[in-house]
């Protein structure tokens, strides 16, 4: 079978399934429910794609967030401002996320940091939060795909019982 994925069209799917010489209802049902079964696999792929691409994501952040609390612990064992390394700044820019600007530069004391921190945090939770919906979706992807498979192999042990029937003379 040709690549499938989540635009293909149902009927384009469905030309892609061969099941054979017949034109039972049954088959024709077969053939309809595991076209519907790749395209439940292949939106599940995509799902799984987004929730590996979050998953990188909340590493970055946590990595983000070890480092701003070092820089933290930093600034209250001196006493004096530290300042946030560029890639941070790029970070936080990239990601849209607040952090303080008091003096207009990105030194920064404990206090600051904080507040620096929790911009962090709230993003890492926004994230978490964007994986277990997508969890969710991809479970509900891979229930309907099993049930559009097990209908499938119904529909053609079906089939072939009738034609094996059929070919005793029951």
């Amino acid at each position: 079978m040709s690549q499938v994925n989540s635009t293909s069209s149902l009927s384009s799917i469905m030309n892609l399934i061969d099941l054979g010489p017949t034109g039972s209802v049954q088959m024709m049902f077969a053939k309809l429910q595991l076209a519907q079964s790749e395209i439940c696999k292949s939106q599940a792929t995509d799902y799984m794609k987004q929730i590996e691409d979050i998953q990188n994501e909340q590493k970055e952040c946590a990595e983000m967030i070890e480092r701003a609390r070092e820089l933290q612990n930093t600034a209250k064992a001196d006493n004096k401002n530290t300042e946030m390394p560029a890639d941070m700044v790029k970070y936080f820019d990239d990601h849209n996320l607040s952090y303080d600007t008091d003096g207009k530069d990105n030194k920064h004391s404990a206090d600051q940091w904080d507040y620096n921190l929790k911009s962090l945090t709230n993003y890492q939770e926004q994230i978490g939060n964007k994986t277990q919906t997508l969890m969710v979706y991809l479970q509900d992807f891979i229930g309907q795909y099993n049930s559009y498979l097990q209908g499938a192999n119904t529909q053609i042990s079906n089939a072939n019982q009738t034609l094996t029937s059929l070919a005793r003379g029951q």
